[in-house]
């Protein structure tokens, strides 16, 4: 069973606070859920007004630009994950077994949220999968730095990187292992449904052999004799 909590996103990526009505909830839903079917490119804030019945004036009072939005949705899904990974760890006081939490974490399925005004741990995921690098690979990227825009992602490397230094506090590069691990984890997943010849288990029908292969590239790097 995992925690109800309230997500809180950086301020500065919106203009008023999609959370706090109805209209700000239906835009962030069916914004994923659009850009999902449209892609990035094709998803513009006219064919999100006129997908939840309101005017492309109003999606703008909420969001400075469709990146901004972007971005939301991507700091929710890393938040989301942060919780969900030091919720189920808490109580782990073995480093190897708390490793091995993560890595399962990071492989399995995600789920879908009961709400209907709810966004979509799956749906967010998706988004990650098939838009995440675009939030950050950007000529402003520097600026949105500074505003603290990857924070969330930040925060979920460095307490990957905390448990990588618990297990061998000698490991030289728990924090490059880290970030490589959790962007591996989602880009292994997008072979093995899209480019599967790019996997060594792109017909696989479960996550088993994602999550060994996590597991070995993990633990071969950080091993104590090293």
């Amino acid at each position: 069973m995992e925690p109800a909590f309230k997500i809180k996103i950086n301020r500065k990526l919106y203009l008023k606070d999609p959370e706090l009505s109805e209209l700000g909830r239906k835009i962030l839903k069916q914004g994923l859920s659009l850009i999902l079917q449209l892609g990035f490119e094709q998803f513009t804030f006219k064919k999100l007004a006129a997908d939840i019945g309101t005017t492309e004036a109003t999606v703008y009072r909420y969001f400075e630009n469709k990146h901004r939005l972007l971005t939301y949705l991507i700091n929710w899904y890393w938040t989301f994950l942060e919780y969900k990974i030091l919720f189920n760890t808490k109580n782990i006081n073995n480093p190897e077994t708390k490793l091995k939490k993560v890595i399962e974490l990071l492989s399995e399925e995600p789920k879908m949220q009961n709400k209907s005004d709810e966004l979509s741990e799956k749906s967010a995921y998706e988004l990650l999968m098939l838009e995440g690098s675009k939030a950050y690979l950007t000529r402003h990227v520097n600026s949105d730095n500074k505003h603290k825009f990857f924070k969330p992602y930040k925060d979920l490397c460095a307490d990957f990187s905390s448990m990588i230094k618990e297990y061998n506090p000698k490991y030289p590069f728990p924090q490059s292992l880290a970030s490589t691990i959790l962007e591996m984890s989602h880009s292994q997943k997008y072979f093995m449904k899209y480019l599967p010849s790019l996997t060594d288990f792109g017909k696989e029908k479960t996550n088993a052999k994602h999550r060994q292969f996590l597991e070995h590239l993990l633990f071969q790097a950080i091993k104590k004799n090293n």
